[in-house]
């Protein structure tokens, strides 16, 4: 059994102002699910600890968030809750609790590394080429902005001027959209929204790139030298959308793009017109991705390589990052795979799914699950909102 914590609101007037008490009571509640373990073990207490105990070994561990007032019964955004939870701070406090959640999901899984050896060889190259650069254009992903950031990004570029593109705006909400602008914005940050596969956003990309780069020229003239065409490296994880942003450009399919990390492998320099040149450049990461919660983002997002990771274990995070999420929770789940969603333990789901769908194949229903969220199949979201 396990403690339950209910709080009682009660309110009064005192003084012509509204006081709000509360008194706890403890009550008894179903022990929580360790998911992505063989069976899903629970938790147990004993009547005089309420420190839990482990009665085996898992992999996973699920952090169920205790109920409380804006909460629904099964612990979600109620949505005709009337107070701060629906606003501003509620918002903040529910991504709060997922990166929270995801931290322990992930604390005791196999970490995720991929460090193949072209990335090495093109990072060493990369940072010769910064040298030749007038501007650099920084390209994410942008379900996971702050994941597919490289930490060493600002040391390389120093004071060089930089446009950050988040690519994949179709994928995310406008929400979303609207609030890593805002974020960016106020950290006085160029920032363009793009869609490498319409090209939405990839002519204003070139234009802002010139622009930023003008004075280049102003001061080869003032020295008695003749124009050249603007410089810029585009630069970012693997499979975040480079080549297709390139290509959009040219409007025709100069670099090699596919959908997966890794097709590109070496540098080379493509000339846009007149006035531009670019630097396409494999995707680089860092040797060591001491955030496992952005690498298992990654993982879901595609954007590193499927050796990896467990497809298993990645696919019942998702599913327990979706059903925390309002604009996706359960019900989108069960109307998509027609099954109930019957605990917020992703192993269940996935194992319930196989049965279902698959004969038992829970590897092909884990990628099942993987292959929906990037294509949009349970409404386009961000797994991140910009940090408060």
């Amino acid at each position: 059994m396990l403690l339950e914590v209910k709080a009682i609101i009660r309110k009064s007037k005192r003084r012509n102002k509204m006081v709000t008490s509360v008194q706890f009571q403890v009550s008894s509640l179903p022990g929580l699910w360790l998911p992505n373990s063989p069976s899903c073990r629970r938790f147990s207490t004993s009547p005089i600890s309420a420190t839990p105990t482990l009665s085996s070994q898992s992999s996973t561990i699920q952090i169920i968030g205790v109920k409380g007032h804006g909460l629904s019964e099964n612990g979600y955004v109620n949505p005709n809750s009337n107070n701060t939870f629906d606003g501003y701070q509620g918002e903040t406090d529910l991504w709060t609790d997922i990166d929270t959640d995801l931290y322990h999901w992930t604390k005791v899984l196999r970490r995720v590394q991929w460090f193949p050896g072209h990335i090495a060889k093109a990072e060493k190259e990369l940072k010769e080429q910064l040298k030749l650069m007038d501007v650099v254009i920084e390209v994410r992903d942008g379900r996971i902005p702050l994941s597919t950031s490289h930490p060493q990004m600002d040391r390389w570029l120093g004071n060089k001027k930089r446009i950050l593109v988040l690519n994949r705006e179709d994928m995310i909400s406008t929400a979303d959209r609207n609030a890593w602008a805002e974020y960016f914005t106020t950290h006085g940050t160029k920032v363009v929204f793009s869609n490498g596969q319409l090209g939405m956003g990839t002519m204003k990309l070139g234009r802002l790139a010139k622009e930023l780069a003008a004075d280049v020229n102003v001061k080869r003239r003032a020295k008695g030298l003749l124009p050249r065409a603007v410089r810029a490296g585009i630069v970012g994880y693997p499979n975040v959308g480079k080549s297709s942003l390139i290509n959009r450009l040219l409007k025709w399919r100069m670099c090699s793009a596919a959908p997966r990390p890794g097709v590109t492998r070496e540098l080379r320099w493509i000339r846009f017109g007149k006035d531009l040149e670019l630097l396409d450049s494999p995707g680089i990461l860092p040797m060591r991705i001491s955030d496992q919660s952005a690498a298992i983002k990654l993982a879901i997002c595609d954007d590193i390589g499927e050796r990896s990771y467990d497809v298993d274990d990645v696919a019942a995070i998702l599913v327990q990052m979706l059903t925390k999420l309002p604009t996706v929770g359960r019900d989108a789940l069960c109307k998509r795979y027609k099954i109930r969603v019957d605990s917020q333990c992703g192993k269940t789901f996935i194992e319930k799914l196989a049965l279902h769908l698959f004969n038992g194949d829970v590897h092909q229903a884990a990628y099942r699950v993987l292959s929906d969220f990037r294509k949009g199949r349970f409404g386009w979201t961000a797994l991140e909102r910009p940090p408060r």
